[in-house]
C-alpha cells in the first residue's frame, strides 16, 4: 500500500510506501519511505492523497513493475507529498 503522490503521467502513478527502520545502537525507529511507479488501468479513478493496494507484475517499462489492484479514497488536507502514514 501507498500513498499517491502524482499521477500526472498516461497510466501511470508514483506513490509513496512510508516504513520504520529500526535503529540497534539507539533503539529507536527511524521514518523513511520509497517512491514506486505503479501502472494504474483507466477504470480506477485517481486522484493524488488516495491510498493504492498494488501488487507485483511483469515489467511493464525500465521503472514500472507494480500494478494498482484497489484503489481508496483518502481524505487530504494541503499536500500529500511529505505527509508521513503507516497503512
Amino acid at each position: 500500500k501507498g500513498m499517491v503522490i502524482s499521477a500526472k503521467m498516461k497510466r501511470t502513478i508514483i506513490i509513496r510506501r512510508n516504513y520504520l527502520h529500526y535503529i540497534k545502537k539507539f533503539n529507536r525507529f527511524e521514518k523513511r519511505h520509497s517512491n514506486v511507479a505503479v501502472h494504474c488501468s483507466p477504470a480506477f479513478d485517481v486522484k493524488e492523497g488516495d491510498i493504492a493496494t498494488v501488487g507485483e507484475c511483469r515489467p511493464l517499462s525500465k521503472t514500472v513493475r507494480f500494478n494498482v489492484l484497489k484503489m481508496e479514497k483518502n481524505q487530504i488536507f494541503g499536500t500529500a507529498r511529505k505527509q508521513f502514514r503507516l497503512f
